[in-house]
């Protein structure tokens, strides 16, 4: 349950962000968020991260729709009882969902945080979950998910001996 809970949170967290941005600032217009550091941009993604695939909405939306069920179905048979596992695919999942949203509802992914010291891509709240679950999660198979299984493993083979 408190999984089901963040992903909504998430989700809402996201698509409020945007719904203010889209309210408060015309299409490629700034405002400043963090002077010098970020500012809040407004710009529509047709395509993924990097605008890979751009124009290609439908073959994002259906690689995503399906990406997110089977993030949702390993959270739902609990696929991975570690909680670092669980809470990095529910961050990923409500990310997914919140640009999934917005390619089915608009067609495209309304992007706002644009860092103004670097050249670097334009992103969102949804995005912001998307890497971090996935780098999360990618800590925990390397580090702990091996581990896990060959500390069960040695448990069996020393309790049959």
């Amino acid at each position: 349950m408190p999984y089901m809970i963040a992903i909504v949170l998430c989700v809402a967290a996201d698509q409020a962000v945007k719904y203010y941005v889209v309210s408060h600032l015309a299409l490629y217009e700034s405002a400043p968020l963090a002077p010098g550091f970020v500012e809040l941009l407004h710009i529509r993604n047709t395509g993924g991260g990097f605008s890979i695939l751009a124009g290609h909405t439908w073959v994002l939306t259906v690689l995503t729709a399906a990406m997110m069920a089977v993030i949702a179905a390993a959270l739902v048979k609990k696929y991975f009882s570690h909680p670092l596992a669980m809470w990095t695919l529910t961050a990923i999942l409500g990310g997914g969902l919140g640009n999934l949203i917005d390619r089915v509802r608009l067609g495209y992914v309304v992007d706002m945080f644009h860092f103004q010291f670097i050249n670097y891509p334009v992103f969102n709240v949804a995005d912001i979950l998307v890497v971090c679950g996935t780098i999360g999660f990618a800590a925990y198979y390397l580090l702990l998910h091996d581990k896990k299984e060959k500390d069960h493993g040695t448990d069996q083979t020393d309790g049959g001996q």
